[in-house]
């Protein structure tokens, strides 16, 4: 008797390089409809999806009768040859001749059926699986890796700053205490950023990625509790060095999803005009000029003001791409914004407001690089002198201008993709009244 050849396991992304050949895909299946003496099962591996055409003739009466009571999203792996149809789903199918159950799965929780948001979000860990939520998490890796090449590129140095911190950075309303051990309470970070000026400070260009944390009892579409964000920091660096990286980071990230990921965005209907129109040069504007602009466009906003969504919505509508406001008032920022020479109301700061309605990505600025300065900034802001020490310790040993910001990946990733809400940004979001699944 002669001896079948080892099995080749494919991966239904790369299905293409196997078109005539008899092939193993391991996946779930997604939909299944009969027609007579013919299955047609689209199976999907996290890959992709395609769809498989099993004959009772080819498989026998036992293997085809299982099939006929597969269940949605059951763990099944199929053998059978590859052949390209340009009628077929993505363009190719697999002629059935072997199926083997792994995981049988009956009453799927999610069908084809509408479901309300808030049982789709009690069922995320299941909600992922469908093509929509696999478009978005496949963005966000992208979004995340083109990060990541863009300032490895530039000689930035990946620096991990501590989740567990002993003090706020932007103020205490908005953290979330830990019991540390029975001496002290610590917080979940709310931004890597002041002990990345430190590691600035050793190494010169240097970037922290990882989540923070913000106890604001918001329920907008732009707000989470838990969230992503890059934060670089540069040593000997101004205002004009921030925002230029800033824009740079823009334009490579929205560059590389329009490069690679156009299925995944068609998949979502997104329309990829208003990504395609993000340039360089972004506009720039001074808080000033965007304070004329609302007023002139009719919003009641007066200087001094933070912007809401409101007023960013208007500003990226005026412009109808990405835009770079700066020089906010200081009072408006915190306590570390270094604050205008020529203009001490004034900070040296900065914002950048994506269009389309979905606001502030990038937030950041020079930070405050004076010894006598800061130190009373802290008093003023009533935060504990002992607790910024260290911090305070960074302008007493060599002290340099500096500067960065951070991005926050989901506000990126719902722009990028057409969210409605930043929710379906993230794998798992935690917002003000949902800490499960």
């Amino acid at each position: 008797m002669m001896e079948r050849p080892p099995q080749t396991v494919a991966h239904i992304g790369g299905i293409a390089a196997h078109v005539g050949r008899e092939v193993t895909l391991r996946g779930w299946l997604q939909n299944r409809r009969s027609s007579g003496r013919i299955h047609f099962l689209t199976v999907r591996d996290g890959t992709g999806s395609i769809q498989a055409v099993m004959s009772k003739a080819a498989v026998g009466d036992d293997i085809f009768r299982q099939a006929d009571h597969l269940g949605q999203e059951s763990a099944i792996s199929i053998r059978g040859q590859v052949r390209a149809d340009a009628r077929a789903p993505g363009g190719y199918e697999v002629d059935v001749a072997h199926l083997e159950l792994v995981g049988a799965s009956q009453d799927y929780p999610i069908t084809p059926k509408e479901h309300g948001v808030e049982y789709l979000l009690d069922h995320r860990h299941l909600w992922l699986r469908t093509e929509r939520q696999q478009a978005i998490l496949r963005i966000r890796h992208e979004v995340i890796d083109a990060v990541r090449t863009f300032f490895n590129s530039r000689g930035f140095v990946l620096v991990d700053t501590p989740i567990l911190t002993p003090a706020a950075c932007e103020g205490t309303t908005t953290l979330f205490p830990v019991p540390y051990f029975d001496t002290a309470t610590a917080f979940l970070t709310q931004s890597g950023q002041l002990y990345n000026e430190a590691n600035a400070m050793a190494l010169g260009r240097v970037y922290c990625f990882g989540p923070t944390f913000r106890a604001e009892k918001s329920k907008t579409r732009r707000h989470l509790t838990e969230f992503w964000m890059v934060e670089p920091e540069m040593a000997y660096a101004a205002l004009d060095d921030v925002m230029a990286l800033a824009e740079d980071l823009v334009v490579a990230v929205i560059t590389r999803v329009l490069d690679t990921r156009r299925p995944e965005l068609a998949v979502l209907q997104r329309d990829a005009a208003p990504l395609e129109r993000v340039r360089a040069p972004f506009p720039r504007v001074s808080y000033d000029e965007a304070v004329d602009i609302l007023q002139a466009r009719g919003l009641e906003f007066q200087w001094g003001g933070d912007f809401g969504s409101p007023d960013e919505t208007a500003l990226a509508e005026h412009f109808d791409q990405p835009v770079i406001v700066h020089r906010f008032p200081a009072a408006a920022k915190a306590f570390y914004m270094k604050a205008d020479p020529e203009r001490p109301e004034a900070s040296l700061s900065v914002d950048v407001l994506a269009p389309e309605g979905y606001g502030e990505i990038v937030g950041g600025g020079q930070r405050e690089d004076d010894y006598d300065v800061l130190r009373e900034r802290v008093r003023a802001h009533d935060l504990p002198e002992e607790a910024f020490s260290w911090y305070l310790d960074l302008r007493r040993y060599g002290s340099v201008p500096h500067g960065g910001f951070g991005m926050g990946i989901e506000r990126v990733v719902a722009w990028i993709c057409g969210l409605q809400h930043v929710r379906e940004a993230v794998p798992y979001p935690r917002m003000l009244h949902r800490l499960t699944p």
